[in-house]
C-alpha cells in the first residue's frame, strides 16, 4: 500500500469549515487511498489550531481513533537526525512538526506528503529526494 505523510495544514482545514483549504482537504481525504502517517507534533499543532472549537477538536481526535491516520512515534533516538534537519533548514525556518515528518519520510522512504506548506517543495529526503505534494 502507498503511504502519504499528513501535515497539520490539511488536518486543520479538514476540521475547520471556514478554512480556505477545507474543500481541498475534504476532497483529498475522500479520494486518496494511501495509508496516512503523521507525528504527534502535527497532531499537537492541529489541536492547538482547532482550539477555537472543542467539537472540532473532539471530531479530529475521533477521526484519528477510527484509524484515518497513523501516528508514528518519535523517540529520543530520533532527535539527533531531527536536530540536523532543523539546522539544515533553519533559514526557512523549519518547525519541529515539519522536521518530524521529513524524518518519518526518510525512515520509511515516503516522499508523498499531503500539505499546503510550500516549504515541502524545498525539503529533501536524505538531502536528495524531493517531496511530491499531493495537496496544494
Amino acid at each position: 500500500m502507498n503511504r502519504t505523510l499528513m501535515d497539520s495544514g490539511p488536518m486543520i482545514a479538514l476540521f475547520d469549515s471556514s478554512d480556505q483549504y477545507h474543500l481541498s482537504a475534504k476532497d483529498f481525504v475522500e479520494a486518496d487511498t494511501s495509508e496516512l502517517l503523521t507525528s504527534i507534533a502535527s497532531v499537537t499543532e492541529t489541536m492547538y489550531m482547532l482550539d477555537f472549537n472543542k467539537n472540532a477538536q473532539m471530531d479530529f481526535l475521533e477521526w484519528i481513533i477510527r484509524g484515518a491516520v497513523q501516528i508514528i512515534d518519535i523517540g529520543v533516538d530520533d532527535l539527533d537526525r531531527i536536530k540536523v534537519l532543523l539546522k539544515k533548514y533553519q533559514d526557512l525556518p523549519m518547525d519541529f512538526a515539519d522536521a518530524c515528518l521529513v524524518y518519518i519520510g526518510e525512515k520509511f522512504s515516503i516522499s508523498e506528503v499531503a500539505t499546503i506548506d510550500r516549504d515541502f517543495s524545498v525539503y529533501r529526503l536524505h538531502g536528495r529526494t524531493p517531496f511530491r505534494m499531493k495537496l496544494k
